[in-house]
């Protein structure tokens, strides 16, 4: 069966309902350019999502060599065919009239183009004269969640072998790096060890500050597809604002930003209490559950529901569904990574698990999320604040046994101090002693908080700052020299999702121009600085994407994440297929810790751990006396209130955070005609009580100011909690009139103007959810509505007070249905 669908509008398209331990059915979701067709198609070309975690298996259509649509894998294991919104329309913008295609280089204070001698020729000029005046230390990175594995492996081999530098960090900084922290926390290691699997089977799913419909679509429709079948999960989430996954659940928490720990002391508070522990797992498999159970012996319900502004019945409600669990599966994402105690709140979901015994089985798991849709390969290769295998720093075997790999001394591999997190890079940049800075794939001065601090940091004349990109971002606006980029469609190479899936995304088209794929520039570089091995070889001994992979098997060989037995074609026959892969799991690895916890011991684990509170790592002793046989950690946090709170001047708290329809700082998705129309510009959410309270009605123009900065945007009157804005952070100003930054007299339109500078001890992820903020009127609407949907979180406050958000004949969608399953009259995507 076939049918279409306007999936701005309907964004999860239509159900096909299944019940629990049931395989979900086939949904086959299509978009093509207009007046094209199936049958003009003269390739389909393997790929996977770009503009968000979920790897989602798809096709590229191309004829004449140009991309003109995409399809969904329907024998994928991630999305049985279906695709998000972004996923169907993003491809749009590879073929995005300013594109860069030519590098550029500043001369006189201007961009002017050049060819790619100069631009390698000034890079390399530059990295080789601080080497010998300044030394490594004085040459950072900082790169994406969105290149390919093979692209990050080489960049950290030329950086941390090459260089010698210890300051590289991903942008993942920003999204996910708790997920890594508090995996590593708790099991030793990263690796996921859910699966999206155990959303079949799962009888409970508890989403912690993890908006699904909105980051992880595809997902969503999984999860709507169960709660119209037979036996459908209970759902609990916990989020401030009136989600879709909140109208849907069970139970719905919405604390007071900052006081995640405190609610989840409180549950597991109650689960201890009513005695719904799995001893012998306990005994089994975990140390430290007295600790836990010590710190959440006070943690009432009504002890919490002071702190967090919930009703302590919600609060017993909620543990009462948890603690009846039979298959738990617990998701967590930015609004706990992003928030007040983020390692110390996202190690208690955990715990949750841990005390339950909820791992290893089918439905019973834990996914701490990523955001981006490499995130999972900047942490498995080395390119933000680990080494590559999950191989741990302070382990001097592990770096020998890194050095083997790369053939050098190990003690060329900087591992004095832990790896530079991206903020102390910014900061070192500040303080002068690091001059130069290579950006690669993301837009710091849009996605960093405070961002009057930060666009003069880039502005620095003694700072020399590249910018690899495909558009002349606000970042690349402040480079000395912009080298311009291939993107998905236009490369081949692997990324691995959230649950570990690995897929192959091969080259559809040629990039426009004199763009070049990231790991060609990355090779470039490598051969111009002639970096060689302890014997005299080429320290980066690979040329192309396949033996780049080959090469990076190598250093994955017996650590968590073995790629061993992957190659580029058997991910082109197959999909999608989960690490571990070797020859002991030929096929992939559906769940971890299925027999106990692998990789905790003290002579293998990633970490020794660190001190919740404080970040302070903990000595290869301390953890070998508390650990000494490898098992999973249960780590208590007590609450500590936010250091930032509201006052009279700055009554709210303000939080930001990602709509549906556009990804990051929108340099793909705002080229989209059709997911810009429907988020074309920043507005401002308040719930109905604050808005009345002021005097501010629906579409007014606003202000929001915290102690940092200002931004201006119109009002949406939502169900948001009471005291709460929220802001959406995509929004620069690329596309604004004048195209660049305010000059600090007008307020911007930017988010992070107003974010504050601080991260959590542990992760040293950024806290976007923290600030305290005023609002106040600029001026009236006259009935003009926000810029924002109304399909999504941001929904108004009473259906039909603004027009609905809808894509129109440009946004529809082919579905194709296998065995007949969807059902017309509960085809509805809520």
């Amino acid at each position: 069966m076939n049918t279409t669908t306007d999936r701005i509008a309907r964004p999860w398209g239509p159900r096909t309902a299944y019940g629990r331990g049931e395989p979900w059915p086939v949904r086959v979701d299509t978009f093509l350019s207009h007046g094209v067709t199936e049958a003009q198609v003269q390739r389909w070309v393997r790929a996977a999502s770009i503009l968000h975690s979920d790897g989602d298996a798809m096709d590229i259509a191309v004829i004449d060599g140009r991309m003109v649509g995409v399809r969904g894998r329907a024998d994928d294991r991630v999305n049985h065919g279906r695709l998000g919104p972004k996923d169907l329309f993003g491809w749009q913008a590879n073929a995005s009239p300013d594109r860069l295609t030519r590098p550029l280089v500043r001369e006189g204070g201007r961009l002017v183009e050049t060819d790619w001698d100069t631009a390698m020729g000034r890079i390399v000029f530059r990295t080789q004269e601080l080497l010998r005046e300044r030394g490594p230390g004085s040459i950072g990175f900082h790169t994406s969640g969105q290149l390919f594995l093979e692209e990050y492996y080489t960049l950290a081999t030329m950086a941390r072998a090459g260089i010698g530098t210890n300051h590289l960090d991903g942008n993942t900084r920003l999204c996910t790096a708790t997920a890594a922290e508090a995996l590593k926390e708790s099991f030793g290691c990263d690796g996921q060890p859910g699966s999206y699997d155990d959303i079949d089977h799962a009888d409970v799913i508890a989403l912690f500050g993890h908006n699904i419909a909105e980051t992880q679509p595809v997902q969503w429709m999984r999860i709507l597809d169960r709660l119209q079948g037979a036996d459908p999960p209970r759902l609990l989430c916990v989020d401030p604002r009136p989600t879709p996954v909140a109208r849907r659940a069970a139970v719905h928490p919405a604390p007071r930003a900052g006081t995640n720990v405190a609610l989840l002391n409180a549950l597991l508070h109650e689960v201890v209490r009513t005695g719904r522990i799995d001893h012998d797992y306990l005994a089994a498999h975990t140390v430290g559950f007295d600790g836990l159970r010590a710190q959440v012996e006070e943690c009432t319900p009504r002890w919490a529901a002071d702190i967090c502004d919930v009703p302590a019945a919600r609060i017993e409600e909620a543990a009462e569904v948890l603690g009846t669990a039979e298959r738990l599966l617990s998701t967590v994402l930015q609004g706990v990574y992003q928030s007040h105690q983020a390692t110390a709140a996202a190690v208690q979901v955990n715990n949750l698990h841990l005390i339950r015994g909820m791992l290893g089985r089918p439905g019973a798991g834990v996914l701490q999320m990523n955001g981006q849709p490499t995130a999972q390969n900047t942490r498995e290769c080395g390119a933000d604040g680990d080494l590559p295998g999950f191989r741990n720093w302070q382990n001097e075997e592990h770096v020998a046994d890194l050095a083997r790999v790369w053939n050098v001394e190990p003690d060329r591999i900087p591992h004095y101090a832990p790896p530079t997190h991206a903020m102390q890079i910014f900061r070192y940049a500040e303080q002068g002693s690091l001059r130069m800075l290579w950006i690669s794939g993301t837009n710091p001065a849009v996605s960093l908080p405070e961002l009057a601090r930060i666009r003069p940091i880039l502005s620095q004349e003694r700072l020399f700052t590249v910018v690899q990109d495909l558009f002349l971002t606000e970042t690349a606006q402040l480079a000395d020299v912009v080298l311009p980029a291939a993107t998905w469609g236009e490369k081949t190479g692997t990324f691995t999702n959230a649950d570990r899936t690995v897929h192959l995304s091969d080259q559809a088209v040629e990039p426009p121009g004199e763009a070049r794929p990231d790991l060609d520039i990355f090779l470039d570089f490598a051969a111009r600085m002639d970096f060689r091995d302890k014997d005299g070889g080429p320290l980066v001994h690979w040329h192309d994407p396949r033996s780049a992979f080959e090469a990076w098997k190598r250093c994955s060989a017996g650590r968590p994440c073995d790629y061993t037995g992957l190659d580029h074609d058997l991910l082109r026959r197959a999909g999608g297929i989960q690490w571990p892969c070797n020859e002991h799991a030929p096929g992939g690895t559906e769940r971890l810790y299925t027999d106990g916890i692998s990789w905790a011991h003290p002579d293998t684990c990633e970490t020794y751990g660190k001190d919740l509170e404080t970040g302070a790592a903990d000595s290869a002793t301390d953890y070998r006396a508390c650990n000494p046989t490898g098992k999973a950690m249960i780590k208590a946090a007590a609450y500590r209130p936010p250091r930032e709170q509201p006052d009279d001047s700055h009554p709210f708290q303000l939080t930001t955070g990602r709509t549906l329809y556009h990804f990051h700082t929108r340099t793909k998705t705002g080229r989209t005609p059709q997911l810009n129309a429907a988020a074309p510009d920043v507005w401002v959410e308040a719930s109905a009580a604050d808005a009345a309270e002021l005097g501010l009605e629906e579409g007014d123009l606003v202000e929001v100011a915290s102690r940092r900065g200002a931004l201006r945007g119109r009002l949406r009157v939502t169900g948001i909690r009471r005291g709460l804005l929220f802001v959406p952070f995509h929004y620069g100003y690329w596309d604004t009139p004048a195209g660049n930054a305010p000059d600090g007299t007008t307020p911007g339109r930017a988010a992070n103007e107003t974010t504050v500078t601080d991260w959590d001890p542990a992760s040293k992820q950024r806290l976007f959810k923290t600030a305290s903020a005023s609002l106040s009127l600029v001026e009236r609407g006259n009935g003009t509505p926000a810029p924002a949907p109304t399909t999504t979180a941001s929904a108004p406050v009473g259906p039909g007070t603004v027009p609905a958000t809808e894509g129109g004949p440009t946004a529809r969608a082919t579905h194709i249905f296998e065995n007949e399953r969807y059902d017309a009259e509960a085809g509805d995507d809520e």
